[in-house]
């Protein structure tokens, strides 16, 4: 049986929440790490917009956007639930994750940037970011994951964002008042399940033995 292709890059954010979905699913894909200043043929033929992830599922389904390579994952299978079929409306999951997207994300950008560069606005551009961590901050006071006790699609899908946040000043991050984010980002960090996504695979290149990519 052919299995799916998912092209990825370690350490980018989008491909290592599309990770944890498949990784969640328990399905199986043929992973290809590969060098954004280095792309295959093969993945610019499948979606020549060459960003990572990418999810060849057959000739004709073709999945390169992170967020729909999660949802097709848990589409197929689903063993823990995080879409909370019967609990929550995926609409509800959806529109979390889209405003993570769409604003925290340009947010953490700056904040990095703003760090890189020695930039006089640093603190401005924390205070951002901190609008949303205080948001999961309420959530997690409440329940064990941002949307109620049982884990779901909202939180591997912003994990990878998360981590980024605390990395820019990680010595303000430890010692800041968000608790109840830490704990929920230190649970994944540790975890077996954040061990096996972020392990580290040759780079990929045509005829390289398939590396088979799966959860157990």
């Amino acid at each position: 049986m052919t299995l799916p292709i998912l092209y990825s890059l370690r350490h980018c954010p989008f491909a290592m929440r599309a990770r944890l979905a498949i990784f969640k699913s328990q399905k199986a894909v043929e992973l290809r790490d590969v060098k954004l200043t280095n792309k295959p043929a093969s993945m610019l033929k499948a979606s020549p917009k060459g960003t990572v992830p990418i999810l060849v599922v057959s000739a004709s389904q073709i999945i390169d956007e992170s967020l729909d390579v999660m949802l097709w994952s848990l589409g197929e299978s689903d063993p823990d639930n995080l879409l909370l079929s019967s609990i929550v409306e995926l609409s509800d999951l959806l529109t979390f994750i889209d405003i993570y997207d769409r604003e925290f994300k340009p947010c953490i950008e700056r904040y990095k940037c703003a760090k890189r560069y020695h930039e006089t606005n640093l603190e401005a551009c924390r205070n951002d970011c901190e609008v949303y961590i205080q948001d999961l901050e309420r959530r997690l006071s409440k329940h064990a994951f941002i949307m109620g006790e049982y884990e779901s699609l909202a939180d591997i899908a912003i994990l990878p964002f998360i981590r980024q946040f605390a990395k820019v000043e990680r010595q303000w991050y430890v010692q800041s008042s968000y608790n109840n984010v830490k704990r929920w980002l230190n649970n994944y960090l540790q975890s077996a399940l954040f061990n096996k996504v972020m392990a580290q695979y040759p780079i990929w290149e045509e005829g390289s033995e398939p590396i088979i990519f799966c959860g157990s």
